[in-house]
């Protein structure tokens, strides 16, 4: 049960006694009350959960995912099927002809494994999105009730008008 300070702090600023509030306007009343910020570095909290195959994941859809990475397997691409289609077709010693069934079988084994992978880094992208965005909304609301407390202080200052 929230103290009486909390539910009057909570009633006076959002209008709600502090029980019926959502967790995140709790957050910032808590923080209100106590003096606290309530933003955070969300790379730092999130880098504090991630694992290392996480850090891989990210690691890695982010190399496969640069223009440098599609030029150079472009530039592979280009080299396997000049060499067993050129050069060692004239010698017969192409270790992959025409259809490149051994190329096909290639990508597609790295698209098969490439494709979990970066999903799995675009989840955490989109979760650690989430965090930002809850993050934010709580400074947000914090600020906002700030200045509404500001407004209330600098018209008690004023002279009443007439």
């Amino acid at each position: 049960m929230a103290t009486k300070y909390l539910t009057n702090l909570a009633r006076a600023l959002l209008g709600r006694p502090y029980d019926e509030l959502g967790q995140k306007q709790q957050n910032v009343i808590d923080a209100i009350a106590s003096g606290e910020t309530v933003s955070e570095n969300v790379n730092e909290v999130f880098a504090e959960r991630t694992t290392f195959w996480q850090n891989l994941a990210d690691r890695l859809a982010l190399v496969v995912g640069s223009w440098p990475f599609i030029f150079s397997f472009f530039a592979f691409l280009l080299t396997w099927m000049v060499l067993n289609s050129v050069v060692l077709s004239r010698i017969g010693d192409e270790f992959d002809p025409y259809p490149y069934i051994l190329l096909n079988l290639a990508l597609s084994s790295l698209a098969s494994i490439q494709a979990p992978i970066i999903m799995m880094s675009q989840n955490r992208q989109s979760e650690k999105d989430r965090i930002s965005q809850s993050n934010a909304f709580e400074v947000n609301l914090k600020t906002e009730l700030a200045i509404q407390q500001l407004h209330i202080k600098v018209d008690a200052l004023l002279p009443p008008k007439e």
